[in-house]
């Protein structure tokens, strides 16, 4: 017997200019708006009938690999739109990223968007096609998702969470607790670029020359990584709290203690110039494309050359080591010849990207 598969079915239109509180209400209105706006971005194929759930077949994930990789993030930014990217993007790219660390294969996300009554719907467009275009550049399909819409003055015009899943091929098997005393620590470019690019777009800074959001997604470079140094220990990608704050994550969870030098930092002058400025630490600023690698020492020449050999790492740089010293101690070694501790960030640190 043959079942027919029923036809594709007619997207519904929005002939309004901002959201209102019914295109959160469950009815038409709402209809309207997911399949103009998120469905006619998202999918990949002739629209069918929406259910309240992706379906995924399990062999083929097996196929891939031999463990499930899954995570969830909020992304929460003003401006919605910055040099080098946008909240979409942002929101892509990070969950992506936060597959990527733990050497997993990144392949599904959902999106859920918490929106403010009053957005415009040519801004929430721009987004949704930001997200399907950068879904497209990582190889991944967004195949789910939710939509809220909120009063005026509830949320900070719109707020995105993302839920990413992947599979982790056999054999590899990165962990935050796995560094060990002589381990190399590097990174895979300039440091810092995110969070000034937020804080120009921002206004509050007057730059001559205008820095991008380094916002990128990761996992191929790091499958050149591991391919290359296959003994790598830990990846870590140093969004908020910038690479201070992994790097006391690192040491606290390895039981050992970490120095970087100051020289060796990667950081764009015009970046390093205006945190002199305004008293700020370019170590705690945010990334969105950069990771922190624990390398073994006999692997430290080949991770570097790798990373250097991939359009993501050309600016990759040895930062520091990890020692038998104080279990979670950090330090800098400064170019005036002494040293720092680099805490774990206390507080807010600004600006505030997610």
């Amino acid at each position: 017997m043959n079942v027919m598969s029923p036809p594709p079915r007619k997207l519904g239109r929005i002939h309004v200019p901002a959201v209102t509180l019914a295109h959160g209400g469950g009815g038409k209105a709402m209809k309207d708006l997911i399949d103009d706006v998120f469905v006619t971005a998202f999918a990949s194929a002739e629209p069918q009938a929406l259910e309240d759930q992706a379906r995924i077949d399990l062999a083929a994930l097996a196929d891939q690999g031999d463990r499930l990789a899954f995570t969830t993030d909020s992304f929460v930014v003003d401006p919605l739109f910055f040099p080098g990217g946008d909240i979409g993007k942002l929101a892509v790219f990070g969950t992506v990223n936060d597959l990527a660390v733990g050497g997993a294969k990144p392949l599904y996300l959902s999106c859920a968007v918490v929106i403010e009554e009053g957005m415009k719907i040519d801004e929430l467009r721009r987004i949704a096609q930001s997200m399907a275009a950068a879904a497209r550049r990582a190889g991944v399909a967004i195949v789910t998702g939710d939509t809220k819409v909120v009063q005026r003055g509830a949320c900070d015009k719109l707020f995105i969470t993302t839920t990413g899943v992947g599979v982790i091929p056999a054999g590899i098997d990165l962990a935050i607790g796995a560094i060990r005393p002589g381990d190399g620590i590097l990174v895979n470019g300039l440091l810092g670029d995110h969070g000034a690019a937020i804080l120009a777009a921002r206004g509050d800074l007057a730059l001559e020359t205008e820095i991008e959001s380094d916002c990128a997604p990761l996992h191929g470079l790091i499958d050149t990584i591991l391919e290359a140094a296959p003994g790598t220990r830990t990846i870590r990608d140093a969004t908020r709290g910038g690479i201070a704050t992994v790097l006391n994550e690192m040491a606290e969870a390895s039981g050992v203690a970490i120095e970087i030098e100051e020289a060796a930092t990667p950081l764009r002058e015009e970046v390093r110039g205006f945190c002199e400025i305004l008293g700020l630490d370019p170590l705690y600023l945010a990334n969105e494309g950069k990771i922190v690698i624990a390398v073994p020492p006999a692997e430290i020449d080949a991770a570097l050359a790798a990373m250097r050999e991939h359009p993501h790492g050309a600016c990759a740089m040895l930062i520091g080591h990890a020692y038998a010293g104080e279990a979670g101690r950090v330090t800098m070694k400064t170019t005036f010849g002494g040293k720092r501790i680099v805490d774990m960030l206390v507080g807010e640190q600004l600006p505030r990207i997610c």
